[in-house]
């Protein structure tokens, strides 16, 4: 990938490769959840896949590739399709990208008292201190875990913030598909 730091964790590139591919398909777009698989194991035991994704000259063996799964269903909410996956011992970890409207810190103190749910949400996407957002989020099954945050008004891989405790709730809840 030419935007990642060739210094990066290979989890953190893969989560920018993520963003990027994600940025290539532009806003407004549905959460996408991707499988995280070691590229030396891929190559070793799947060539004909490694081929087909263009790794079988890659000369790095401490890579991850990531692999889209199937559209995650538009009228499920997330935190409960999260909670139906179970991930097979040749994944490595896995990651999600989702947008979200999100408010700075400031805003959170002028949030109504009782507002949950549908009036929240409403409440949000009207507030004039709104940003867009995506979130990339990566989780290892050893633990490791890594985000990128990018916003819609600095869509730029220059402006990409990155970090392992960016998006907390998002984290564990990739972190539990790895759960038995």
């Amino acid at each position: 990938m030419s935007n990642t730091p060739m210094a990066a964790s290979p989890l953190t590139r893969a989560v920018l490769e993520i963003d990027e591919y994600a940025s290539g398909l532009g806003w407004d777009q549905p959460a996408r959840l991707f499988a995280l698989v070691d590229t030396a194991r891929l190559r070793a035991e799947e060539p004909a896949l490694a081929a087909q994704l263009g790794l079988e000259d890659e000369q790095e063996s401490s890579g991850l590739t990531p692999i889209e799964q199937d559209e995650i269903p538009a009228n499920s909410p997330l935190d409960e399709f999260l909670a139906t996956i179970a991930w097979p011992d040749a994944v490595a970890g896995c990651a999600l990208t989702v947008e979200r409207l999100m408010l700075p810190p400031s805003a959170e103190a002028s949030v109504p008292e009782g507002m949950d749910g549908k009036k929240l949400t409403r409440w949000v996407a009207e507030h004039p201190d709104r940003q867009e957002v995506r979130m990339t989020v990566a989780v290892l099954r050893d633990g490791a875990r890594e985000s990128a945050l990018r916003l819609r008004e600095k869509d730029a891989p220059t402006e990409v913030l990155t970090g392992s405790d960016l998006v907390p709730g998002l984290v564990e809840a990739l972190a539990a598909t790895f759960e038995d």
